[in-house]
């Protein structure tokens, strides 16, 4: 997905959490790094079209994220940073078939389709759990099942290993490796985003540093320390 930034600007009561940025994105998988309060989620915000800009504009594959909302719905999948707040239902499976159903499938294909992607994730066995029974990096998993069922382009991570033990880490960081989808990853974690094709460095709501993850990870390292 070719993602666009056209002076796009989030303003709010507070301040400005994200100055006029204008930048192009297409990589496979790209980090976005800096401080608290820097502008990192809002950014991630708008091309989710969660938030809408207050000036400017993003696109996604040529679509404005306000204007073309509906044509757009469903490329984009939002991992929240607690994953628990996004799992609605009871019991995991029908959470995951939930968003399945302006599809109108038969009750089959949709056994069908939850299953494949309870595979494809590794976590079958975590079908007819409820989600308080579940571990952080389960919940990541289970979160990220229901966002991979309706097949977006692009999956967004926000601090996905945040308060996750060894274990629970590394079942995040390789179902993420894993991915197909194009992905951003959003995190504190510097070793997530080793490898990445391209890292973004967000300091006080403007763009600090574009470019390569070792990069990236020295300025941010400047920046945090200065």
């Amino acid at each position: 997905m070719d993602i666009r930034f056209d002076a796009a600007t989030l303003t709010h009561e507070a301040g400005t959490a994200l100055h006029p940025l204008t930048l192009s994105l297409a990589e496979r998988r790209i980090g976005v790094i800096g401080l608290n309060g820097s502008g990192k989620t809002s950014f991630a915000r708008l091309i989710a079209g969660l938030t809408k800009p207050s000036a400017g504009h993003v696109f996604l594959d040529g679509l404005d994220t306000v204007a073309d909302a509906d044509a757009l719905r469903g490329r984009t999948g939002f991992i929240f940073q607690n994953p628990a707040n996004q799992i609605v239902l009871p019991i995991i499976r029908d959470d995951i078939a939930l968003g399945l159903k302006s599809l109108k499938l038969s009750k089959a294909e949709t056994e069908a389709k939850v299953g494949a992607v309870l595979a494809r994730l590794g976590i079958p066995h975590l079908a007819d759990r409820r989600p308080h029974e579940l571990s952080g990096g389960e919940l990541q998993l289970a979160a990220l099942a229901a966002v991979l069922v309706t097949h977006p382009q692009l999956v967004i991570f926000d601090e996905p290993t945040n308060q996750l033990d060894l274990k629970n880490r590394a079942r995040v960081m390789d179902a993420i490796a894993g991915l197909n989808e194009q992905a951003i990853v959003i995190s504190h974690d510097l070793a997530l985003i080793e490898g990445f094709e391209r890292v973004l460095v967000f300091d006080a709501g403007m763009l600090a540093f574009d470019g390569a993850a070792t990069e990236a990870v020295s300025a941010y390292r400047e920046i945090a320390l200065r």
